[in-house]
Parts: structure tokens; sequence; C-alpha cells
């Protein structure tokens, strides 16, 4: 697997999951089995700008050199990952995000990848 791969996957993904957020909170939530008010479509929202903000980051970080994203956006990015994991998996197993196991597999799959450019992939390889 190419870095440059996974980063355009990162960012088509979470700039489009963050868009949807922005622009149709509502029926975003309601498609997690969360039901949507005021506040929590505002927290939504919010959050989705986190989400576009990672997917302009690995957007525009597609082209890094190898030795400086292992340095600083490798590490930046699997912490990010590895937290949102956490964070689904209890939003799902509390109840709160019925249907979340979708979003546990995608924050997973991603934390999987940043694991493997970390800690196992050279530079030569």
């Amino acid at each position: 697997m190419k870095l440059k791969i996974l980063l355009i996957v990162n960012s088509v993904v979470l700039s489009l999951s963050g868009l949807s957020a922005l622009l149709i909170p509502n029926i975003v939530l309601l498609m997690y089995g969360v039901v949507p008010n005021s506040s929590v479509s505002l927290m939504a929202q919010y959050s989705a700008l986190g989400s576009i903000t990672i997917g302009l980051v690995t957007w525009f970080s597609r082209n890094i050199d190898y030795s400086q994203a292992h340095r600083t956006l490798i590490p930046a990015l699997l912490i990010t990952h590895v937290i949102g994991t956490i964070i689904s998996v209890l939003g799902t197993i509390s109840g709160i995000m019925k249907v979340g196991w979708p979003v546990v597999g995608l924050y997973f799959a991603f934390s999987l990848g940043y694991s493997y450019f970390q800690f196992f992939k050279t530079k030569s390889s």
C-alpha cells in the first residue's frame, strides 16, 4: 500500500462525511439512529468541521515526503483515528448511536493503515 493512496481515501471519506453532516445534520444523525434536536445538530456540525479539516489536511498532504510524514502527519492521524475508534465504540455500545458499527469499522481501518506506516513500513520497503 502507498501512503498517498491512504491519504486520498482518508480525504475523500472524511470530506464527504463532513460535508454531509455540515449541510444536512438531521438526516445524517437519523442515519446513525441518533434523535436530532437543535443542540445535537449544532454539535454534529462542529464535528463535521473536524472531519472536513482532516479531509483537507490529508488531501493537501498527499504528496508529502515519507520521512517528513513519518515524523509528523502519520502519528497525528494515527492518534486521531484511534480516538475516533474508541469514541465510536463507546457511542455504539452505549446505544447512543444505533447504527455505529460502520463508523467504528472506518476509524479502525484507518487506524490500521496509519499503524502500518508508523510501525511496519520502512522508507526502503
